[in-house]
């Protein structure tokens, strides 16, 4: 194995980045008009029961678009279809319907695959081998020659703090260690397409906030990042778009603003609380106390919202800010999801 001072390869220094360690991928030209995946009136039908005499839809109808350099969301509670759909692009599935593409050409055809990284849920890497064997394996399956691998992974696993280990078996490191490597080893071939799927499972707060600054990076570079996971605080902070899916249909599609939207409560933080303040806001209807140094108050408009500032400022009281209260993304998908199977 090259030592760290070696060629790092892919990986350079971000430009416009003041923390040190923090590394850019240079990845493909950018258009961001210019779509990696289209899906249209996409199916899959499974068989079970009783002499595989039932059928159902994993995959129903799905409509679907991604451009370049975006982060995409995709989200669902188990068995909405997520893993089966990312299949389907991969090539390891077979639709019964529809199509799917992925930069123009048939979902799962050999030059769309060359151009795609993937690191699989509850992913199993060989365990007799060490983590730089497992950067070599990977690196070469994907069609890179032996001294373009060793070139490139240094780099990688020193991103995802597992340089150190390299040397050691797969089956001495923990679920968040080889988490990180699966995340390695799905970007060392340079992908232009990378799917993730529940890349932060099992891993520690460090380590998922290492992975985040590399989606980030991965964007910044005009990678597209196709990303499942079960943990939407880190959807809501990385994806650029969402999809949610259930019973192997999309409900909704948008941007994260779109899916979170204001939920007509303003929230006020002041100096101080006078006591009388039920009374000085009296008639601007239903008034919360969340802490010591706050007010959250139900407004219908920003006329509201001014008039209960006058009233504030009337009574003396000092206001530090005022923020449009939201639904979390959290909260938007379990509405969506329990309004559609009531």
């Amino acid at each position: 194995m090259p030592d760290g001072s070696a060629p790092l390869g892919w990986p350079v220094e971000r430009r416009g980045l003041s923390r040190p360690g923090r590394r850019r991928y240079p990845g493909p030209p950018m258009n961001t008009n210019e779509s990696v995946l289209r899906i249209h009136d996409l199916s899959k039908e499974f068989r079970g029961g009783a002499f595989w005499r039932r059928r159902f839809r994993a995959i129903d109808k799905v409509d679907l678009e991604v451009c370049r350099g975006s982060v995409f969301g995709l989200l669902g509670p188990n068995g909405a279809g997520k893993t089966t759909l990312i299949k389907i692009l991969l090539g390891l599935v077979r639709g019964h319907g529809g199509t799917a593409e992925v930069f123009g050409l048939p979902a799962g055809s050999s030059e769309s695959r060359r151009r795609v990284g993937y690191l699989p849920e509850a992913h199993r890497l060989p365990n007799y081998l060490t983590g730089w064997q497992v950067m070599m394996l990977f690196g070469m399956l994907a069609g890179r020659d032996r001294k373009d691998v060793e070139r490139r992974a240094p780099a990688l696993l020193e991103r995802v703090g597992m340089l150190k280990d390299s040397q050691r078996k797969v089956k001495e490191y923990s679920k968040g260690m080889q988490q990180r490597l699966g995340l390695a080893q799905a970007l060392v071939h340079e992908p232009e397409l990378v799917f993730l799927d529940e890349p932060t499972d099992g891993v520690d707060p460090v380590g998922r906030m290492t992975i985040r600054e590399m989606v980030q990076d991965l964007k910044d570079a005009g990678v597209t990042v196709f990303l499942n996971s079960h943990l939407l605080m880190e959807v809501e902070m990385i994806c650029d778009r969402v999809v949610i899916m259930d019973h192997g249909r999309i409900l909704r599609e948008g941007t994260v603003e779109e899916l979170t939207p204001k939920t007509g409560s303003v929230r006020f933080e002041l100096r101080s609380v006078p006591d009388d303040i039920e009374s000085v806001l009296e008639g601007f209807g239903e008034l919360r106390r969340p802490d010591a140094r706050s007010l959250e108050l139900d407004t219908t408009s920003d006329e509201q919202v001014d008039s209960a500032i006058d009233r504030l400022r009337a009574r003396g009281v000092s206001i530090t800010a005022i923020t449009p209260r939201k639904l979390s993304l959290e909260q938007s998908f379990i509405d969506l999801v329990k309004g559609e199977r009531a």
